[in-house]
């Protein structure tokens, strides 16, 4: 009795906050779930980041929704990565049963069902809002990093940005830098040369072959026009709910140089656009990423170390960022040092390598008197998980076995029917869904070569044809010999580089998404 009075205290002492929070499930002792005991999340310390970690089936994404809908109930905007499509459900109200009963019955919490309002997303055909950005926008540091570029190539796409500004030259897909890439090589390499310095064949053609292969993994549905305005993440519904945007990821998976890439500039974006903010008695915005790895296993040093960077500073700005992976050691150490709020669901221990991994992982835990944390992680049901917070001061609350609750919305995807009413009525696919392809440096460019070539016709007499065939461009032999469809309009609007120049980044205006 003495034991379980102790454990009671530490528990209500340590997650007791006497401001607004969240209230996520009831602390265990020796398997039972402690009704007195209640596990509460501040409001005001979700902007410090945070992970939820374990194997496959342990229920990870279920506690992600429980998480980020009890935010929008507190007035919370949410962004949901949506990579398996099993996020959907929570725009629907849940619907009870038996499990669900007794495992509220169990932590003596109510359930509730209720539903999200929500947005959905997308980055390629899939039915959604569209999110565009334009190459001008990143900014020849950002673009640089995405394509993977030496310091040698990064100064060429430096001096064709520089180029493109001085002389008027929109650059919103790819399409347009292709064409600039051509043009400095060809028509305009003599005036080129001369104002700007010396490009080199070879080194122009290594940044064409990096912008196919971004175009291969489904870069035409991202850039170009209309950009898509971070604003539109932060936004409530008329009972004062956080809204939950879903970015319907489903079709990327296997794309990880395009998931890469939209993540940095959203990330790049909304540091650049959202003014500072202190410490805030709630996040302006939560953003939750699932399947994480897929942002650090394909990712460049260069793009890690512009993650990190900024993971450490949007905190300022009111944003949280959460991490869902089935290992802890899927995200790069210097970004777990980040973290504010761990929850860990079971791990598996069928090798002498995993062993090793679930020693080490408990070992990231507080020390508890009540848990034997590496025995714990393996004996964890499903919608049970170890979970450490900050409370309101910023200091580590004890550890805890918690058993959580269950999400108020669906657990699971909607139907067809259902996603295609919900996105039918959305504002934002009216006004980001329209294409749009204004005179851009495609076809500033295309114009000046064929007056050019008028002109030269004019004044030279007729020439008897070569026998031979003209030697083709490098751009046009790139083209012609890979599968390149043309790229798409953007998630960006113009360029504010000053800002996120400061971070190495790029730049655009405020206001505008990424």
């Amino acid at each position: 009795m003495e034991k379980l009075d102790a454990f009671k205290q530490q528990i209500n002492t340590g997650y007791n906050a006497t401001g607004n929070a969240i209230t996520i499930g009831v602390a265990m002792l020796d398997g039972q779930p402690q009704k007195e005991a209640l596990v509460k999340l501040p409001l005001k310390t979700l902007n410090r980041h945070g992970l939820i970690a374990g194997a496959t089936g342990t229920g990870k994404t279920v506690t992600l929704q429980v998480i980020a809908e009890s935010m929008c109930v507190a007035g919370i905007p949410v962004l949901l990565m949506d990579l398996k499509g099993d996020l959907s459900g929570i725009a629907k109200a849940g619907l009870s049963n038996a499990k669900i009963e007794e495992r509220h019955k169990l932590i003596g919490i109510p359930f509730l069902p209720k539903g999200t309002s929500a947005e959905f997303m997308t980055l390629s055909k899939e039915q959604g809002v569209k999110l565009r950005a334009t190459v001008l926008e990143f900014g020849p540091v950002l673009f640089s990093k995405i394509l993977e570029l030496n310091d040698t190539q990064s100064g060429v796409v430096a001096m064709l940005f520089k180029y493109a500004d001085d002389n008027q030259l929109p650059l919103l897909d790819l399409k347009d830098f292709k064409a600039l890439l051509r043009y400095s090589t060809e028509d305009g390499k003599e005036k080129i040369q001369k104002e700007y310095g010396n490009l080199s064949t070879a080194t122009t053609s290594t940044i064409l072959r990096k912008i196919i292969e971004l175009e291969s993994q489904g870069a035409e549905q991202f850039f170009g026009e209309k950009s898509f305005e971070v604003s539109d993440l932060i936004r409530t519904d008329s009972n004062g709910c956080g809204i939950a945007s879903i970015i319907r990821l489903t079709d990327i998976q296997d794309k990880p140089k395009l998931f890469s890439t939209f993540m940095l500039s959203l990330l790049a974006e909304i540091y650049a656009s959202f003014p500072e903010a202190g410490d805030l008695e709630k996040p302006k915005l939560c953003i939750f990423i699932d399947e994480a790895h897929l942002i650090f296993n394909e990712a460049s040093k260069a793009l890690l170390d512009q993650i990190e960077s900024i993971i450490k500073l949007i905190r300022s700005k009111g944003v949280g960022i959460y991490f869902i992976t089935q290992n802890p050691y899927d995200v790069p150490d210097a970004i777990l040092a980040q973290l504010g709020l761990k929850v860990q669901h079971a791990l598996r221990a069928f090798t002498e390598k995993d062993r090793k991994a679930i020693k080490k992982t408990a070992e990231n835990y507080p020390i508890s008197e009540f848990y034997k944390t590496d025995e714990l992680l393996t004996s964890l049901g499903i919608g049970q998980a170890l979970i450490t917070a900050l409370n309101e001061k910023g200091v580590p609350t004890p550890l805890a076995a918690v058993h959580l609750k269950a999400p108020s919305s669906r657990i699971g995807v909607l139907s067809p029917q259902e996603l295609t009413e919900l996105i039918a009525a959305s504002s934002l696919v009216a006004k980001y869904n329209q294409d749009i392809d204004r005179e851009s440096a495609y076809e500033i460019l295309n114009a000046k070569i064929k007056t050019a070539t008028d002109n030269q016709e004019e004044a030279e007499p007729e020439k008897p044809k070569k026998k031979e065939k003209e030697e083709k461009s490098f751009v046009q032999k790139a083209s012609e010999n890979t599968m390149v469809r043309q790229v798409g309009r953007t998630v960006f609007k113009e360029v504010a580089r000053g800002l996120l120049g400061a971070l190495g980044l790029g730049g655009k205006k405020k206001g505008s998404w990424f």
